[in-house]
């Protein structure tokens, strides 16, 4: 049974690799604007890097209406992510999808 679930608007797609799960999540579905700066990024695991990279917790509360569980949530799920996947293939994978899609 794949191990990663794309959970992004209940899409539900099950994937063998987190790197999968990931490009199908950059590659497959819209780019969110951040609530705190206005940034377009991919949804997904980027979207989470980006909310704890760039911006704090509290920043994150209270632009998202979030609370503590939601938090301590995302920074779960980020950092499996980032324990589990290769990050450079997953670069790559997303840089070979874009040059394919050039015309």
């Amino acid at each position: 049974m794949p191990a990663w679930e794309c959970d992004i608007d209940g899409c539900g797609e099950r994937f063998d690799s987190v790197e999968d799960a990931i490009v199908h999540q950059t590659s497959e579905h819209e780019r969110r604007e951040c609530k705190v700066c206005g940034s377009v990024v991919p949804d997904g695991y980027f979207a989470i890097r980006h909310t704890f990279d760039e911006h704090s917790r509290a920043e994150y509360v209270c632009a998202y209406d979030a609370d503590s569980n939601d938090v301590r949530t995302r920074e779960r799920i980020r950092d499996e992510i980032e324990e589990t996947a290769n990050l450079q293939r997953v670069v790559e994978r997303l840089d070979e999808h874009r040059s394919n899609e050039l015309p």
